[in-house]
């Protein structure tokens, strides 16, 4: 029998992502929103501690074991920004946020030439039992990558479409869903995960 488990996120890009993956370890994943649970105010001050809390709220408005996944876009150039504030990064909220916040992205690397563009993509995923859980499971991953002059692709979600990996030579919105769901900054972190589980 699967273990049910709380996605603590709204955003369903992430609940696509994760959920596929999740079932795959055994999980029968039902997202925050389907439990009507809103979102924290995620305070911290890394991925780490964002992660924990929207874990922790998750599981106790549920009762159920959460898993959460704080991610976000580090550009060096822009002394990490957009960082943990990635999501709201041009303060917009809604269908908008994604646009907005690649048109500020672009705007703010316009000087830069490409040598000056790297980035990393950084997901962090915390696993608990229960609200109190003293020993969650942390898992990471990165990806590293530069950002690109211009959108390109039609896939992904978020700065997908300007982040340029040079390992697939595309940026991750010209990526298949399957070649993303391989080898992504979440796909590592859920790797990670896995490991830890079987351990």
């Amino acid at each position: 029998m699967k273990q049910k488990i709380v996605l603590a996120t709204g955003n369903q890009g992430k609940v696509k992502e994760m959920a596929d993956v999740l079932a795959d370890f055994g999980f029968e994943v039902v997202a925050q929103t389907e439990l009507g649970i809103d979102s924290p105010e995620e305070t911290g001050l890394t991925f780490v501690e964002n992660a924990l809390l929207k874990a922790r709220y998750a599981s106790k408005m549920s009762g159920l074991p959460a898993i959460a996944d704080d991610s976000g876009l580090v550009v060096t150039a822009l002394g990490g920004a957009p960082g943990l504030y990635s999501a709201r990064y041009a303060g917009v909220d809604g269908e908008n946020a994604d646009v907005a916040n690649r048109a500020k992205l672009l705007q703010a690397l316009a000087p830069m030439a490409q040598d000056k563009r790297q980035a990393k993509f950084v997901s962090c995923i915390v696993m608990l039992q229960s609200e109190r859980d003293p020993s969650p499971i942390i898992a990471e991953g990165e990806c590293f990558g530069e950002i690109a002059f211009a959108e390109k692709g039609e896939n992904g979600f978020g700065y997908d479409s300007l982040f340029f990996s040079p390992e697939v030579n595309c940026t991750f919105a010209e990526l298949a869903p399957a070649e993303k769901k391989k080898m992504s900054h979440r796909a590592r972190a859920l790797n990670v995960l896995k490991q830890k589980l079987h351990k």
